[in-house]
């Protein structure tokens, strides 16, 4: 077993950097973006499926813990981390209690939040072919092939995975049925254009298992993309561990597991599963089908800027202080008391109409604890949440949460300024993530022209997205917009697709 990477007739490309790459590299990608992952996430887990790793059951009072928990201090926790076991691989710490532990997702929540004002709504992709019915059947093409692909979850799924890793890439991965109509000479009508068309599917690669091979000399282009990544199937494997037959308990039925390795280039590709071939071919397209697209461009590096990874702290440090606070609330919050001369007095409840007695005249009932002020901490955290505020672009206000800013909203214009922060990032978003979506859309096309199907040209391929506008929009104002677009010369077709307007293609493909 091994790579044989015979088929690319690349002398670059060497099968001992590959399997490196599936053996080193894969790991330790996958240890740093699947901490990424789990802070915006905030899994959890029960105690009970982590008890065998040293945890005890008992130091908590929930029975669950969670990944936020990875950056609170062992004293509270009760546990310690290292930065190698993972999130949830923390161990119990020796003669520290976990206390009352309180996380706040303030990472979930402002991403999702990002990604409703990215893709909230649907978007529109209007062809730049010079000619008017190609660019209505260009259109009707784009939209059959993202809604088979998931619609408006598909662009949301993108965002979300660029927004947490800061990057991701796009497989664009034609069917079967493409593959076969190659060498066909048969004219297809509109509908069957658009039922091949249906059978490309984009797939969404998550940071994980990406292992791109750069070019030595540019780092934006991609010379070879490899993945890898373990993929369950529908049928169990028996094995035996020393513990099972230890306790007699023989072989074990668990769900199969493979390790899949795909190498794609321009012009093949190759499937390993453990590390060996089972699939290989070539690709007629003469490009490497894949989109890279950046959440946040950052120069000089392949991926992006994450908008996860800078919150990271100030979240840590958001949840050591609520957790504090939550352990002062416990022992200040109950008034307790101190009964001194009187007999019994600790097994007697302090309850409303009961009444002590002694003959002790210097007996004395003490009360202490109750919650008292500390605005230091409240203005602590306040500050905290400003700088999450400050560092994603997103206020409380973008969730509707508007703590009395209600005169800060009396007109449109108010309102851009009060979200400045949060357009100016959608706007740059919007640029990196366009850009990918018309290389995605260039790639379908070329292919479908390629394997016969719909013939295009270059300047057919251009397209302009359209991305609405996420605040709230009055309809008159926006119909006198679109007049006055339209008496300046804007074609016709380009206004309706601003209005959500669509027109349907009768016309047959040549």
């Amino acid at each position: 077993m091994g790579f044989d990477l015979g088929i690319f007739k690349d002398e670059q490309l060497v099968a001992d950097y590959v399997e490196w790459l599936v053996d080193e590299r894969s790991v330790e990608i996958a240890g740093h973006f699947s901490k990424l992952w789990e802070y915006y996430a905030n899994r959890m887990e029960d105690v009970g499926e982590v008890h065998s790793r040293g945890r005890k059951a008992g130091d908590s009072g929930r029975c669950y813990v969670q990944a936020q928990e990875y950056g609170l201090p062992s004293r509270i926790t009760g546990l310690a981390h290292s930065a190698m076991t993972g999130v949830f691989g923390g161990r119990a710490a020796k003669d520290i209690r976990r206390k009352e532990v309180v996380i706040e997702n303030d990472i979930g929540w402002r991403i999702n939040a990002a990604v409703d004002f990215l893709f909230g709504k649907p978007i529109s992709f209007v062809s730049k072919a010079p000619k008017k019915p190609k660019r209505a059947e260009v259109e009707a093409i784009l939209k059959a092939v993202f809604a088979a692909n998931g619609g408006i979850g598909f662009f949301q799924d993108m965002a979300v995975l660029g927004s947490v890793y800061g990057f991701v890439d796009c497989m664009v991965r034609p069917g079967e049925k493409v593959f076969e109509h190659i060498y066909s000479s048969k004219t297809l009508s509109h509908e069957g254009v658009l039922q091949l068309a249906r059978a490309i599917g984009l797939e969404l690669i998550e940071a994980p298992r990406a292992l791109p091979i750069l070019d030595e000399n540019d780092y934006k282009k991609i010379s070879v993309y490899v993945q890898h990544f373990h993929q369950a199937r529908n049928e169990l494997s028996k094995g035996s561990s020393f513990l099972s037959r230890l306790l007699g308990r023989g072989s074990v039925e668990k769900r199969q597991v493979v390790a899949v390795t795909e190498v794609v280039s321009a012009d093949a590709w190759q499937r390993y599963e453990d590390k060996e071939l089972v699939a290989e071919g070539e690709l007629p397209w003469g490009f490497l089908p894949v989109v890279h697209v950046q959440n946040i461009a950052q120069p000089f590096y392949y991926e992006g800027l994450s908008d996860v990874e800078p919150l990271i702290p100030i979240q840590d440090e958001l949840n050591t202080r609520l957790s504090d606070r939550a352990n002062r609330i416990t022992f200040q919050s109950f008034k307790m008391y101190l009964g001194k001369g009187i007999e019994g007095f600790e097994d007697r409840p302090v309850s409303p109409g009961r009444m002590w007695y002694t003959d002790n005249p210097e007996a004395t009932i003490e009360e202490f604890g109750g919650d008292a002020a500390t605005p230091s901490e409240g203005m602590h955290i306040a500050e905290i949440r400003e700088a999450m505020d400050k560092i994603s672009g997103v206020t409380p206000l973008v969730a509707g949460v508007l703590k009395s800013k209600l005169g800060n909203l009396t007109s449109a214009v108010a309102l851009r300024l009060t979200l400045m922060g949060m357009l100016s990032k959608t706007e740059r978003k919007k640029f990196t993530y366009g850009e990918g979506l018309k290389k995605i859309t260039a790639m379908v096309l070329e292919i479908l022209d390629k394997a016969n199907i719909y013939s295009t040209s270059k300047a057919d391929r251009e397209v302009e997205i359209i991305f609405p506008s996420p605040l709230p929009e009055n309809v008159m104002e926006k119909l006198k917009e679109a007049q006055m677009k339209k008496g300046l010369g804007v074609p016709t077709e380009q206004v309706l697709r601003e209005l959500g307007y669509e027109t349907k293609v009768e016309e047959q493909v040549q």
